[in-house]
């Protein structure tokens, strides 16, 4: 492979400089139309683009498109975290060693070692092959309007590889925890706070009891985690609240543990403590949890006698974030993520790219692809 850094650099920098959030269907649709580009610049690429609802278009891209099966899924996500206006002011930059951006490490320059990989690898080895890319709008919210999809395709694969950033120490991710996020809406009565209270119905006081509860159901010998993590309710201190809405996030490796607790929460719609106000629990975001599975391990492996081959030194992480890895691990299809270049700083103004982990990362991708074919 003959790779030249600028050349990778200007072709990432499109890919930056777009705001494309969640549900910004204008942006997702550049960053579509650009990659769709490049595969159908590749000879033997079939691009086809399905439809994920208010999320936009997602691309699914096959070499053989009529083969039943599919011998590597490879995933990657076109949404950013950021709001309209954050590519304006603070695009695409770059320093000696890194380069930072809305979305360079979280997923675009993921996406784009992924063609790079693909571009140079062995027509031979595509020939054996049956590849599959699928590369989604909605991740960064949980997949809602994708994972339909995502998990379809997956069910034909043999492996799974994601692309997201692999970490600050070189890391690769093989487990995930699940995630969650519920939004419970509490409905009371309002009365004046000092002429009448015993005819009103707190929504608060619903909502502060759910809070507790919600504490209680916390077991981080597990990893199971509830976080209340934000509140609002009520119209002025003299006043018994006849609203209140809290979100919770969940977060949990033992996908059983985590059905126990989505069955608590909605169970306590039924009884409320207070009584008179109702509850409504709306599961807004949800991903179960990657645990390697003994083909998953041989999978590693693969990658493991890559890295030795190439002198890249690499580890393996559980970490507490979610992905689409989540989504067909909970398949029992051996997956791993972590694929892309080395990045830190997710969702955060200090998003960055570590530059001299481009080359290497595509190398360790085209090798592993190689190792499957044989």
């Amino acid at each position: 492979m003959n790779f030249s850094l600028n050349d990778y650099l200007e072709e990432l920098r499109p890919l930056i400089n777009v705001d494309c959030g969640t549900y910004t269907v204008e942006g997702i649709e550049v960053i579509a139309n650009h990659m769709a580009a490049k595969y159908e610049a590749m000879n033997g690429w079939s691009v086809k683009r399905i439809y994920c609802g208010k999320a936009g278009f997602g691309l699914e891209i096959r070499n053989k498109p009529d083969a039943e099966h599919i011998d590597v899924m490879m995933i990657g996500h076109m949404d950013t975290v950021f709001p309209v206006g954050t590519a304006a002011e603070r695009p695409m930059s770059m320093d000696a060693e890194k380069a930072y951006g809305p979305g360079v490490s979280d997923m675009k320059s993921g996406l784009l070692n992924v063609v790079y990989a693909l571009r140079n690898l062995d027509q031979a080895v595509l020939d054996k092959l049956s590849i599959c890319v699928c590369m989604n709008p909605d991740e960064e919210t949980g997949s809602l309007d994708s994972v339909d999809w995502i998990q379809e395709t997956a069910k034909k694969a043999k492996n799974v590889l994601v692309a997201e950033a692999a970490r600050a120490n070189g890391g690769l991710v093989k487990a995930r925890k699940g995630m969650a996020n519920y939004k419970v809406i509490f409905s009371g009565k309002a009365a004046h706070a000092g002429n009448e209270p015993e005819n009103g119905r707190s929504a608060i006081t619903e909502m502060a009891n759910w809070i507790l509860a919600a504490n209680t159901m916390t077991n981080f010998d597990s990893g199971t985690t509830l976080n209340v993590g934000v509140v609002s309710g009520g119209a002025g201190a003299n006043i018994v609240p006849d609203s209140a809405t809290a979100v919770i996030d969940v977060r949990f490796w033992d996908n059983s543990e985590y059905d126990h607790v989505d069955t608590a929460l909605n169970g306590m719609t039924q009884t409320p403590f207070v009584d008179g106000v109702s509850i409504t629990v709306e599961r807004e975001a949800y991903k179960p949890s990657m645990v390697p599975s003994v083909q998953t391990e041989a999978l590693m492996a693969v990658v493991e006698q890559s890295a030795q081959e190439l002198e890249i030194d690499i580890n393996w992480q559980e970490v507490g974030g979610g992905s689409d890895a989540n989504n067909t691990a909970i398949l029992g299809i051996p997956t791993l993520d972590g694929l892309g270049p080395i990045g830190a700083g997710f969702h955060s103004a200090d998003e960055y790219l570590l530059l001299e982990s481009i080359e290497p990362r595509i190398k360790l991708l085209m090798s592993v692809l190689t190792k499957l074919a044989q």
